[in-house]
């Protein structure tokens, strides 16, 4: 930048008026002038950079310091020894605890600190550390398999959607429902109701169905699992989840424990002697001390389904555990009469079609294989775009179920 000289001999004044090119006709063409202004621009330019470029700057930096504090936490995290989880299985008259570390079941005895003493109670979970110190209480933690058996809502399935078996539902609402929906009659009358029911039968007979009913009508919490979900590859892995079941059952009562195929698991005990064989033993008995642990009145109901009630256990069988076996039988006349007209309700039927005649052909049909017959009366119907359902759909539709005039083809099975 270019200095301006002063001439000696010119007095400068003590406070220099402001420049101001545009409005100083003297300095309005100076050279000298217009230089500097174009510098001071060229400045201003670059300070308005450098300003967003620090603003740029300080956002990396909060992010990297934010990034840091993570880490310094992960590192933190690392670095602490591990807990163990413990239960309590007393508190001592002097204070201290009496612990069962889990895994490996060892016993000890520990004093607890003020903070958390007056929080602990038998049969809470803790976390100990390495010196076997309670460092706090823990919630109880069921598996997710276990957590995904309980229904969220209700199924929609009522008792006016099953046809017949009318002897069957009253003696399932009376060991299931009622105990939960009124429990003061047994009360009042002082006698047990039954502790747990079993529904047997061939398969599509409506023993899944029932259940799903008595779910709806007792507005309680359905708990429904699979017999196979049971067996587990590892040691004790499936006595693990049948004890967590029946917890996660008692935390949610009133409840309803449906365990469908129970054969999977409560198979007869034989010496077979491999560890596959011996692993389903193992859940076999736990599920029978889960059951032996109920009470009666309790506000956890036991339901179970089976196909092939022949391969049960005894133990399993045996009042005290299963009170009420009851068989679930193919529907006769009367019965597949009101499954027909269950399932044709919601068809668009032909004037002159005799339901009747159609009710004849399912004779030896079960509830599913009924309405096997009617949905596939209808896509015959859907495939020639006709009005309504007519005799020879529903004929058609019977050959197709009962496989009636053609040899059964291996992809023409029905899987239930």
């Amino acid at each position: 930048m270019d200095e301006i000289i002063y001439d000696s001999s010119e007095e400068i004044p003590n406070s220099p008026p402001p420049v101001n090119p545009a409005g100083n006709p003297n300095l309005k063409n100076d050279p000298r002038i217009e230089e500097i202004f174009s510098q001071v621009e060229q400045l201003s330019v670059k300070i308005d950079n450098l300003n967003r470029e620090n603003i740029r700057l300080n956002g990396e930096k909060m992010q990297l310091e934010s990034e840091v504090a993570q880490l310094r936490r992960e590192n933190a995290q690392l670095k602490r020894p591990p807990l163990f989880v413990a239960a309590i299985i007393d508190i001592l008259p002097n204070g201290e605890v009496y612990l069962r570390q889990q895994g490996n079941n060892q016993e000890y005895i520990t004093l607890p600190s003020d903070m958390v003493a007056g929080t602990l109670k038998p049969g809470m979970k803790v976390a100990v550390n390495n010196a076997l110190s309670i460092v706090k209480t823990v919630d109880n933690t069921f598996d997710t398999r276990v957590r995904v058996m309980e229904l969220e809502e209700s199924p929609n399935v009522t008792f006016t959607q099953i046809g017949g078996l009318k002897d069957e539902i009253e003696e399932v609402r009376e060991a299931v429902e009622y105990p939960l929906t009124r429990p003061e009659v047994f009360a009042k009358i002082g006698v047990e109701p039954p502790k747990g029911i079993l529904l047997y039968g061939p398969p599509g007979t409506g023993k899944t169905l029932i259940a799903k009913a008595v779910a709806n009508q007792a507005k309680a919490t359905f708990i429904r699992m699979s017999g196979s979900e049971l067996v587990h590859k590892f040691i004790g892995e499936g006595a693990q989840m049948v004890r967590e079941l029946f917890d996660l059952a008692r935390e949610k009562s009133p409840s309803i424990v449906f365990i469908d195929e129970i054969d999977a698991v409560g198979s007869m005990r034989t010496s077979d002697g491999t560890s596959g064989s011996a692993e389903v033993q193992r859940t076999l008995m736990q599920l029978l001390a889960e059951m032996d642990g109920f009470d009666n009145r309790g506000n956890v109901r036991i339901m179970a389904a089976t196909n092939r009630v022949d391969m049960l256990d005894h133990a399993l069988l045996r009042p005290g555990r299963f009170d009420r076996i009851l068989e679930i039988p193919l529907p006769d006349a009367d019965s597949r009469r009101e499954i027909l007209k269950i399932h044709s309700g919601k068809l668009s039927l032909a004037a002159d079609l005799d339901m009747e005649t159609v009710l004849g052909m399912t004779k030896g049909c079960t509830g599913a294989e009924i309405q096997a017959i009617c949905r596939e009366a209808g896509m015959f119907a859907v495939r020639k775009s006709a009005e309504s359902v007519e005799m020879s759909d529903f004929l058609d539709a019977v050959a197709k179920v009962k496989k009636e005039g053609k040899t059964v083809k291996s992809e023409d099975i029905m899987y239930y």
